[in-house]
């Protein structure tokens, strides 16, 4: 699953375009045009929403730095989220930290970076060794602190 905000939307179509070639399933939730402003809460809600449902097993989120998705992103419960802008982050978060959506920003990264750390982010798979399920839970349970109604 992809989502952009208007400053997201160009380097997502070559993304989608990417993993869909390298057989990866890819549900394209927009948007659909650089012209019209859309707020990035808006497209972390959609991402983080369609993961936490179990419509998506993973998202990537694109704004301009990455930031703004990020840091909206990680206030959904379940939701792992990391701002990768180096192919050993993506492939490390999910193998260590089962990180769930990828976050990048278009206008710090160039296309062909971006689209290696797609595919390793898209490509990796949790271990879960004993350390990092450790850490894991560790995880879960600050979550579980600030969670609780």
């Amino acid at each position: 699953m992809i989502t952009a905000d208007h400053a997201g939307f160009p380097l997502k179509a070559i993304l989608v375009t990417d993993l869909t070639t390298a057989g990866h399933e890819v549900t394209d939730l927009g948007t659909n045009s650089a012209d019209s402003p859309v707020d990035y809460p808006d497209i972390a809600t959609l991402a983080c929403e369609t993961v936490r449902s179990g419509n998506a097993d993973r998202a990537i989120i694109l704004c301009g730095s990455g930031v703004g998705v990020t840091v909206a992103a990680n206030k959904f419960p379940g939701i792992r989220a990391g701002l990768c802008h180096d192919h050993y982050s993506a492939h490390q978060g999910v193998e260590h930290d089962d990180m769930n959506v990828l976050c990048m920003g278009a206008r710090i990264l160039g296309q062909e970076p971006a689209r290696e750390i797609a595919q390793a982010f898209a490509s990796a798979q949790y271990t879960a060794e004993k350390r990092h399920a450790r850490r894991l839970d560790k995880v879960k349970a600050i979550e579980a602190k600030y969670t609780k109604g």
